[in-house]
């Protein structure tokens, strides 16, 4: 992951708002979700952080519960999974997910070939019961992009190098950062 630059919640809520209208979003539940996670993470520190991700960076961010835009079945339970890992699961269970979440696994499917956009990220859970069980404490943290990151990785099209742009709320820290 390589550090571009500081920002700060306008910022980031600009650019989501931005990304999310030009690729038809409406302010929807799932928009308002988006912005309400966004504020959640910048409530961890009031710092965020603009950075290039690769595909390992983004395999390894760790997704709250998910249960799948309404339907059957959890898609991420609430122990929480890697990107990686959801991925691997819809190749394992594929037939059973799209039977009982078709809303949720039509988007991963319609987002496989879209173009890339920003992912939003934090350095810790943020403080929502989605993530209150989480098993991971450290790490990058999904705030917004689950179905988007799931897509690009089932579809192979994750880069190996730092290509993804991403905000970062909270502080990060570790190895592998650099500006």
């Amino acid at each position: 992951m390589r550090i571009v630059g500081d920002s700060d919640l306008a910022e980031v809520l600009a650019i989501y708002r931005d990304e999310h209208c030009a690729h038809g979003a409406e302010e929807g539940v799932r928009f308002r979700e988006g912005e309400d996670n966004l504020r959640r993470g910048d409530e961890l520190s009031g710092t965020w952080t603009k950075v290039l991700l690769s595909r390992a960076d983004l395999a390894a961010v760790t997704l709250p519960w998910h249960l799948s835009e309404g339907g059957d079945r959890e898609l991420v339970p609430r122990t929480g999974l890697t990107v990686e890992q959801a991925a691997a699961r819809l190749r394992t269970e594929h037939a059973d997910l799209v039977a009982a979440n078709p809303v949720c696994t039509g988007l991963i499917t319609a987002l496989a070939e879209a173009p890339f956009t920003t992912v939003f990220l934090s350095a810790a859970p943020a403080g929502h019961s989605d993530y209150a069980d989480l098993r991971a404490e450290e790490g990058l943290f999904h705030l917004d992009g689950l179905h988007r990151m799931i897509a690009w990785e089932l579809a192979g099209r994750l880069p190996d190098g730092d290509l993804i742009e991403g905000v970062v709320a909270g502080e990060l820290r570790g190895e592998g950062l650099r500006r």
